[in-house]
């Protein structure tokens, strides 16, 4: 079995890719800057010489939209270079990072240009958004007391079960790297409108929603479906399945 590392492992993707390694008898380590084994600020680099020793593989799955991203992909790519044993860093990114020109975006298209041109083994996975993005974002709107609730019109989503994503990341984190793979997309396309009115029913929440329209280049992109991806659409869990899964309760 390899030695194999998460970077983001605590977090909500990283943390379930970190159980399915274990469970298949792999020897995982997981950094974070909370991490007690292998603390890691992927900031600044600090502690990645150590964790990395004698790895295999590495699972890239910290990420912020506070930005960064890149500065820690840096830290990471040099990191395994020094190590000389990392065969293949698997990264997670999201269906139209090439296309969309939204900022959390253009630096995770950034991350996956700089893997490709790092001369290391490298696989990259795009997915589109996960499920509990999309109600957290609903969540943190309804938060603001205007009525009714503003959502961007006409912007649809794929949203897919972290789960599903999780096990895909598990099987690509194995020595021989494997490019970039197929995407993968949720198995239904909504607009953002449609699922906040369903978010809003699930959890109790009697709100109008709005259907707003904004402007700029990212806001087009988006609106002509460049973070979708029809043509796979290999996930199983519905949106509805999911807010039926996490028991959706009433809030205020």
């Amino acid at each position: 079995m390899s030695t194999i590392l998460v970077t983001g492992g605590t977090g909500n993707l990283g943390g379930l890719v970190v159980t399915r390694l274990r469970a298949a008898g792999h020897e995982v380590r997981v950094l974070s800057r909370r991490a007690e084994d292998h603390p890691v600020d992927l900031r600044d680099g600090s502690g990645l010489d150590a964790a990395m020793a004698g790895a295999e593989v590495v699972v890239h799955c910290a990420s912020t939209p506070r930005g960064g991203d890149d500065v820690a992909a840096g830290h990471l790519i040099e990191a395994a270079r020094r190590a000389g044993t990392v065969t293949n860093i698997v990264y997670i990114s999201i269906v139209g990072v090439d296309v969309v020109p939204f900022g959390y975006y253009t630096v995770k298209h950034e991350v996956e240009r700089m893997l490709e041109a790092s001369g290391l083994g490298v696989t990259i996975l795009r997915t589109t958004q996960f499920h509990d993005l999309v109600a957290r974002s609903v969540d943190a709107l309804a938060k603001v007391p205007v009525v009714p609730l503003p959502l961007p019109k006409g912007v649809r989503v794929q949203p897919i079960a972290v789960e599903e994503v999780a096990d895909r990341l598990a099987e690509l984190a194995v020595p021989a790297p494997a490019g970039r793979v197929t995407d993968m997309g949720g198995p239904e396309i909504h607009t953002l409108v449609e699922l906040g009115r369903s978010y809003l029913a699930a959890t109790g929440r009697r709100r109008r929603v709005f259907a707003l329209p904004l402007a700029g280049k990212a806001y087009a992109a988006f609106r002509r479906g460049g973070n979708l991806t029809p043509s796979h659409a290999v996930g199983k869990t519905t949106f509805g399945e999911y807010l039926k899964s996490r028991g959706a309760q009433a809030e205020g």
